[in-house]
């Protein structure tokens, strides 16, 4: 089975309000292969943490009420995908940063790829350029 890491970013489009939201319909495409048992997802803890920052911007920018955020990350937290501590990543995740200026929040998940021999998979093109040659990184749509 394939397994592929998947950033937040990934999971918003799954959550928030599709109209004109670029990526949304292959994100729940994924999504249902997931739930089919087709590929499997494992994701740092960090994942969590900005994927609830992600519904608290959403509410603010009122694209979703609070009760929608509640419960669309109980809904994500249903689906028990596998969590990985970032301590264990987060040397090499500073390495990959530093050496390819990019966050370290956005390196945790390519330094989780790369320990587990999987491909991330997200929705930020600009990291997807950046690090596709380097690393498995693919853009969502391209798996």
């Amino acid at each position: 089975m394939t397994t592929f890491v998947v950033d937040a970013g990934v999971a918003a489009k799954w959550l928030l309000p599709a109209s004109g939201e670029r990526l949304a319909p292959e994100a729940v495409s994924l999504l249902r292969r997931y739930t089919r048992d087709e590929v499997r997802f494992l994701v740092p803890d960090l994942f969590w943490t900005e994927l609830a920052n992600v519904l608290w911007k959403a509410v603010r920018q009122r694209r979703c009420s609070a009760s929608d955020a509640q419960s669309s990350l109980h809904r994500v937290l249903r689906f028990g995908f596998t969590t990985v501590p970032c301590t264990g990543l987060l040397e090499n995740a500073l390495s990959i940063a530093l050496r390819f200026d990019r966050t370290a929040y956005d390196s945790l998940y390519v330094a989780l790829a790369v320990a587990t021999d999987s491909a991330l998979v997200t929705a930020d093109e600009r990291l997807a350029r950046a690090l596709a040659a380097h690393f498995p990184v693919r853009l969502l749509g391209s798996v």
